[in-house]
């Protein structure tokens, strides 16, 4: 049982580690613009899924966001094209950063079940040599 706990909460990590990875790369290009002959940076999305019986939480791949962003005049930007526009993310940096408080906790949630369960397990080892 400790040692169930201990493997479905590391998988639970390893997946809000990857989110917490694609979020702070969301957030850091939400102000990348690129020129509007290309694609915008596409934004980073984990996708998630539980895997058979009690075996936790996997990351089954990552899905990007859109590709043709927004278009913002800024024609001081030495990206812009003649009309003095550039293309922007389509990123909502208060969704963002609201996932990433959600991550964060999450982490830190199974990150404490891992050591509640060592605890545990050390406790019974002690126990075992009484």
């Amino acid at each position: 049982m400790t040692f169930d706990a201990i493997g479905i909460a590391g998988t639970a990590l390893t997946v809000h580690r990857k989110w917490l990875d694609a979020l702070a790369d969301n957030i850091a290009n939400v102000n990348t613009a690129r020129p509007t002959s290309g694609p915008a940076f596409q934004a980073r999305y984990i996708d998630a899924v539980q895997g058979q019986g009690n075996t936790g939480v996997y990351v089954a791949g990552t899905s990007l966001g859109d590709a043709t962003g927004r278009v913002v005049h800024d024609p001081t930007n030495p990206l812009a094209d003649k009309d003095g526009n550039v293309r922007m993310p389509d990123i909502d940096l208060g969704s963002q950063m609201s996932q990433l408080i959600m991550a964060q906790r999450g982490y830190q949630a199974n990150a404490a079940v891992v050591d509640r369960a060592k605890t545990t397990y050390e406790a019974a080892l002690q126990i075992g040599k009484s």
